[in-house]
């Protein structure tokens, strides 16, 4: 196998095992023998099974930087409060394992949960506040909302659509056809509410 093959597909075992399992819950040789290479494939690409694990989530979390991009893009308020919906939506799509090591990372935190993971979801913590806070400047949202609240508020509730599709699946589609219309219900529920008029 060549050497940029054997990295390759030990990402992509180690991603599907650890997703599944944990960082302590898969042993360097399942890894191994899961990627059809040899244990010391694993330290020569990443130092350890540690490395390989912290390889995964750099590239499980690297997605993220796009905030950036949108930010730059968009300076409207709604518009990108509505533009991290469609994102959040695109990203658990196109990453199947990331819901699993962002839920594992936030309720077990391995070592590089500081490192790795919390800088991420602070970024786009603070980049949705700092657009929630001016959506308030402009009187475009409630005075009375404190803007980190309603940003993690805003994750919360996207991010839990994907956590519960399986206890969900009867209740409501889950399907990617969908994923404009409730781009549009989730916004109007956070900037309009539910309460009656």
């Amino acid at each position: 196998m060549e050497k940029t093959d054997c990295n390759r597909k030990l990402l992509e075992v180690a991603t599907q095992l650890f997703s599944e399992r944990g960082l302590h819950g898969v042993s360097i040789r399942e890894l191994s023998q899961a990627a059809g290479t040899s244990i010391s494939m694993i330290s020569y690409h990443f130092g350890s099974k540690e490395g390989l694990y912290s390889a995964v989530l750099q590239q499980q979390f690297a997605c993220f930087a796009e905030i950036h991009e949108i930010r730059q893009r968009v300076s409207d308020p709604v518009e990108m409060v509505e533009s991290y919906l469609r994102w959040t939506f695109q990203r658990h799509r196109n990453n199947p394992y990331l819901l699993r090591f962002y839920t594992s990372e936030l309720t077990n935190p391995t070592a590089f949960f500081a490192t790795l993971v919390m800088p991420v979801i602070d970024e786009v913590i603070v980049i949705m506040a700092q657009a929630i806070a001016e959506g308030i400047r402009q009187k475009r949202f409630r005075a009375d909302v404190d803007p980190t609240n309603a940003a993690l508020a805003l994750a919360g509730m996207v991010n839990y659509f994907f956590l519960s599709s399986q206890a969900t699946e009867n209740l409501i589609s889950h399907s990617p056809e969908q994923d404009e219309k409730l781009v549009q219900q989730y916004l109007a529920i956070f900037t309009r509410g539910v309460g009656a008029p």
